[in-house]
């Protein structure tokens, strides 16, 4: 079967490989002169399936009031007049409850376990490098109030059978001993010692490289300009380089899935929650993480990559706005500055945005669609690098019409006709 995936970030490019391995024909359409220039470019770099969270929780909206006033703030809301926006809103202050939370974190660890299970199987049967480090990942509070509210999270670790430990101040060191070197105030950590770091965009090119020697095509330069449909299914997608023509359509374009997608009548509940990082090379190793640590007050991830430093977070509900403010750059210098001092040159650090494609629940889309040959992979949110190889093992599952390795009777579109 020829399956055309729209989009080649990481879940697109993930999927083509699941999909080659699978038997199929593959094309990879994308307008980007190569793989994940968009989103996936320069992420946190962290693999973190036990941390998987929805962002909607009970308390969050009282908290995003606190948040909106602070200097340093972990969310940007700018409104405008945009329908899309306040209805991701809406849906997304649905989900702040303790039973929606529960159930949505529980089917994203369970998609993130299964995730870092594959990523572990194609590392071994491939060899593939991309900077990874399985160094464990360390969620660090300033704040002791912050260490008592983690019940509801272990819990759930707990639950899906998730190793993790709850660490003191100097265990915390011990985890990450650059941490010797902050003046900052440290109540305690909870660290889940299997999760990995890596370098996404490494990876995702390193993979399309491979993918490209079994047989896929990548086009890249294509823009995409709708989807041309037929009797109840997808006929073909219109593009600057003409209509392409296959038995299969994936949509794995982000935060622009809805747009493609909307003129067929499908309405996907996905909006662009903007991101930003800086990334600084190291000059002081024994002052540097040694893999990822997640700075609770701010909501920023620092990460080890190699010879650098990725320092990612916040969340802007913008639209689809790539402008870098200063401000922002300010709060993840702040953040890096002040738990590992002189580490990293911040001076010399590049400094990125990208668009995370998030759903209300913060659970991917994935599946069919009720177009017979359109399937969906998508809105993956701060965890496509996470969740991006058990998303395309499990797409490529269901578009061979196998049965996949975990449930995924709550991942696809039809979960929100209940809603």
């Amino acid at each position: 079967m020829k399956v055309i995936i729209l989009g080649s970030g990481v879940v697109g490019v993930t999927s083509a490989w699941y999909l080659a391995e699978a038997g199929h024909e593959v094309v990879v359409v994308d307008r980007q002169p190569g793989p994940a220039l968009e989103t996936s470019f320069g992420n946190a770099g962290e693999i973190s399936p036990g941390y998987a969270s929805p962002w909607a929780a009970p308390g969050i909206p009282m908290k995003a009031l606190k948040w909106l006033f602070m200097e340093h703030a972990p969310l940007i809301l700018r409104p405008q007049v945009d329908m899309a926006m306040l209805r991701w809103l809406v849906a997304m202050l649905r989900n702040c409850t303790a039973s929606r939370y529960a159930v949505n974190k529980s089917r994203m660890v369970r998609i993130a376990e299964f995730s870092r299970d594959r990523l572990i199987d194609l590392r071994q049967a491939t060899g593939i490098q991309y900077d990874e480090r399985s160094r464990g990942t360390l969620q660090l509070f300033r704040d002791p109030r912050q260490l008592e509210g983690i019940d509801k999270d272990v819990e759930v670790l707990r639950a899906d059978g998730v190793p993790f430990e709850i660490l003191s101040r100097d265990e915390c060191i011990l985890a990450e001993p650059g941490l010797a070197y902050s003046k900052e105030s440290i109540a305690g950590g909870l660290r889940l010692p299997n999760d990995e770091t890596g370098d996404c965009y490494k990876f995702t090119n390193a993979l399309a490289e491979m993918a490209a020697a079994k047989g896929v095509s990548f086009r890249y330069g294509v823009d995409i300009q709708g989807l041309v449909t037929a009797g109840g299914a997808v006929a073909g997608v219109s593009t600057s380089a003409g209509t392409l023509e296959g038995d299969a359509y994936l949509v794995a374009l982000g935060s622009y899935s809805p747009g493609l997608v909307r003129p067929l009548g499908l309405r996907l509940p996905v909006y662009p929650v903007k991101g930003y990082s800086i990334t600084a090379p190291i000059v002081a190793a024994e002052r540097a993480p040694v893999s990822t640590l997640l700075d609770e007050s701010f909501k920023v991830a620092i990460t080890r990559l190699g010879d650098r430093i990725r320092v990612g977070g916040m969340a802007e509900i913008s639209g689809f706005n790539n402008s870098l403010p200063p401000a922002r750059r300010a709060t993840l210098e702040h953040s890096v500055g002040t738990l590992f001092p002189e580490a990293g040159d911040l001076a010399g650090a590049t400094y990125w945005s990208g668009l995370r494609p998030m759903t209300p629940d913060s659970t991917p889309i994935i599946g069919r669609t009720r177009y017979s040959n359109l399937f969906l992979n998508t809105g993956h949110g701060t965890l496509g690098w996470t969740m991006a190889c058990g998303s395309g093992h499990v797409i490529a599952d269901i578009i061979s019409e196998r049965d996949p390795a975990i449930d995924t009777s709550d991942l696809s579109l039809d979960r929100y006709d209940s809603h």
